[in-house]
């Protein structure tokens, strides 16, 4: 019996599994090792002002920036154990920073159709809304191009929140 392409891709898939499993390792991983430093570390967000997503002015009520997005991303240093600490800037300057491992995360108030996206890993969207021109916008948040574990576990986080915004 001849194999086709489809059957031979299936059955290195399941091999590789495999392989993998007996080796004791984890799928997805983090070449940088971002969710293993910031579980009972710290959780470096960059900000950039984007109301109602972001305002990165704090208020009396609560230290560092306000809107939807911070309090999210408070929720899930939560759930990790972890301090956030803030940097706000322009969403170029806050890329290049996640870019240059200096930053774990950003938010502003990016959408899935972000500039940014050759330059980060763009979440799947958490909140859907109507933008300015009447068009639907996919709302994401930014992480560090490889950085697959962490990014999954911040997934797992925002699908399972009710972002009205």
């Amino acid at each position: 019996m001849a194999l086709d392409g489809s059957m031979i891709r299936r059955v290195v898939v399941v091999a590789v599994g495999l392989l993998l499993a007996g080796c004791g390792a984890t799928v997805p991983t983090d070449p940088e090792g971002t969710l293993d430093d910031v579980r009972g570390g710290v959780l470096r967000v960059g900000v950039s002002a984007n109301p109602p997503w972001t305002e990165a002015e704090p208020d009396d009520d609560a230290p560092g920036p306000r809107g939807i997005e911070p309090d999210l991303v408070r929720e899930f240093a939560r759930t990790l154990d972890a301090e956030v600490e803030w940097t706000r800037g322009g969403e170029e300057a806050l890329v290049d920073q996640l870019d240059r491992d200096e930053l774990d995360l950003v938010v502003g108030g990016l959408t899935s159709s972000s500039p940014w996206s050759q330059h980060a890993a763009l979440t799947y969207p958490y909140a859907h809304t109507t933008g300015p021109e009447g068009k639907p916008e996919a709302h994401v948040m930014a992480v560090r191009l490889g950085e697959n574990a962490f990014m999954t576990e911040l997934e797992r986080f925002l699908l399972a929140q009710d972002v009205d915004p």
